[in-house]
């Protein structure tokens, strides 16, 4: 019998799917209204309203294609590693691979924690 998936592993798979839709109301209603989100190298932000703000990313253009290659769930935390394309506004694409940190309190996520390397081509397949 296959394994029922955990509601934290759910709230992350329904946070990332609003984000591959750029649905901005699927994205917040997965946050606490205090939700820290850090890109280490990149940006560090608190709060919904930051959080909304930052939602498309400044210099991008339509929607990711985000890649779920797994997530692993210990306590109040779900760690994720995700592989993803993005357009640029200049026409390139912006490739890369991330490790993202999702920590809950309660059913929602509090801290959204990102280690994200940009890739010259896809050198995930």
């Amino acid at each position: 019998m296959a394994d029922q998936e955990s509601a934290k592993k759910a709230m992350v798979r329904r946070y990332l799917d609003g984000f591959r839709k750029m649905d901005h109301a699927q994205i917040l209603s997965c946050l606490t209204d205090d939700i820290e989100w850090t890109v280490f190298g990149f940006f560090r932000l608190k709060g919904k309203e930051a959080y909304d703000a930052a939602i498309e990313g400044e210099g991008f253009t339509g929607l990711p294609r985000l890649t779920e290659i797994r997530l692993i769930e210990e306590d109040d935390t779900v760690m994720g590693e995700l592989a993803g394309e993005a357009d640029r506004e200049d026409g390139t694409i912006f490739r890369f691979i991330s490790a993202e940190t999702f920590v809950f309190r309660g059913e929602l996520i509090c801290e959204r924690r990102a280690f994200l390397t940009p890739l010259n081509e896809n050198d995930f397949k």
